[in-house]
């Protein structure tokens, strides 16, 4: 019901899903890294991240399980440690995405509810003694006549 009311919609370029996408992928490549980081962390290393220049470059042996691709490390972590460290902090990252992904949706996304005052609105707007004044008419539901009487 609410989509019909709208008559000329934003019409989506492609800058904002490119812009959103590349963030996400973003955000997983440092989610990897920062695994890494911490399965080396666990395995006594000390925490080490690795340089800014080499943060794409270490993918592919990080990726390969070797945890100490890109860092300076005596004892770099297992490969089990480093998969399930990896695994750890990726699972909150797309826990977080998902979470990002709801609130947009639920602020921008095609089921919004459109046209809604909030109650800080509402009161700014019609103040409180109109508000209680004019209760039957602007929630019937709750203060108009009883059920079952005729009107």
């Amino acid at each position: 019901m609410q989509r019909t009311r709208r008559t000329t919609p934003y019409p989506f370029t492609w800058e904002i899903p490119v812009g959103i996408v590349l963030a996400v992928l973003l955000a997983l490549v440092l989610g990897l890294q920062t695994g890494r980081s911490l399965a080396n962390l666990v395995a006594g290393n000390g925490w080490v991240f690795v340089d800014r220049m080499a943060l794409f470059t270490t993918l592919a042996p990080l990726l390969s399980g070797q945890a100490s691709a890109g860092l300076a490390v005596p004892r770099p972590a297992s490969t089990g440690l480093l998969w399930t460290c990896v695994g750890l902090v990726e699972l909150v990252i797309v826990a977080l995405i998902g979470w990002a992904v709801k609130l947009g949706l639920d602020r921008w996304g095609p089921a919004r509810m459109h046209g809604m005052a909030t109650a800080a609105e509402a009161e700014t707007l019609l103040g409180r003694t109109r508000l209680r004044r004019h209760a039957k008419v602007i929630r019937p539901d709750l203060y108009g006549a009883p059920r079952g009487s005729r009107r």
